[in-house]
């Protein structure tokens, strides 16, 4: 394992310590033409054979390198003004699963899939967050639907699917927070997201948004909470 540990230091030292934005920039506007682009590969390969301190791995190196480029290319390719941040994250991605797949190939480690399919606790909690962040949105969205026809969104215009992703990100952390025994940290987050939304919630004669985000905000939480409390009882 700490072999690959090893791998994923050399990709994040590589890809967020060593390039530049100007690197960055350069790739972005001449492609392969860039010499750039192929010495981003290479300092890939020798950050690798660096960590892993063996010559005889050069293989190992070498493919890394020529499979980041590789990814590299597609990611240039095809990544547009307006899809810059699924690109990202989809480039990262399929960096993170070349090292694993590399990993698994040179090094052969002993992995047994049987036992952590046979984890119980790893189902549910999988289970777990699923819910949060999928299907209790929708839920969120189909208890409140009633009411969002009756606020003013216009003259509140937000960031496209914000707060879909704020509902998200505060329903794991609660349950992170619960699952781990920090409940004082729930109550940071609520008076946290509370001074966020003075600015909305002040206003008396705006008093249905103020209602509509008590509401979602108690629902998001609260089914959180039971969540996390039913993965506890769960896991014991």
């Amino acid at each position: 394992m700490i072999i690959f540990v090893k791998l994923i230091l050399a990709h994040l030292i590589g890809d967020f310590v060593l390039q530049t934005d100007s690197w960055v920039e350069e790739k972005e506007r001449q492609g392969i033409k860039s010499i750039k682009f192929y010495l981003h590969g290479l300092i890939h390969g020798a950050l690798v054979l660096l960590f892993l301190w063996d010559l005889n791995l050069w293989p190992v190196a070498l493919t890394v390198a020529i499979t980041h480029i590789a990814i590299d290319f597609v990611k240039l390719t095809f990544q547009r003004e307006k899809n810059i941040a699924g690109w990202f994250l989809f480039d990262q991605f399929l960096h993170l699963l070349s090292l694993f797949i590399i990993w698994l190939l040179f090094f052969k480690p002993e992995i047994n899939i049987a036992i952590l399919a046979e984890n119980q606790d790893l189902w549910i909690y999988i289970t777990a967050i699923l819910f949060l962040t999928v299907v209790c949105g929708i839920v969120i969205q189909i208890l409140l639907g009633s009411w969002t026809k009756s606020i003013d969104t216009v003259r509140d215009i937000s960031l496209p699917n914000a707060g879909r992703y704020i509902g998200i990100m505060e329903r794991i952390l609660v349950f992170i927070f619960v699952v781990t025994g920090h409940w004082e940290a729930i109550g940071f987050l609520v008076a946290a997201k509370s001074v966020f939304r003075f600015g909305d919630l002040k206003d008396s004669r705006n008093r249905k948004l103020t209602e509509y985000v008590l509401i979602g905000t108690l629902l998001s939480f609260g089914i959180a909470i039971v969540t996390g409390i039913i993965v506890l009882a769960l896991t014991d």
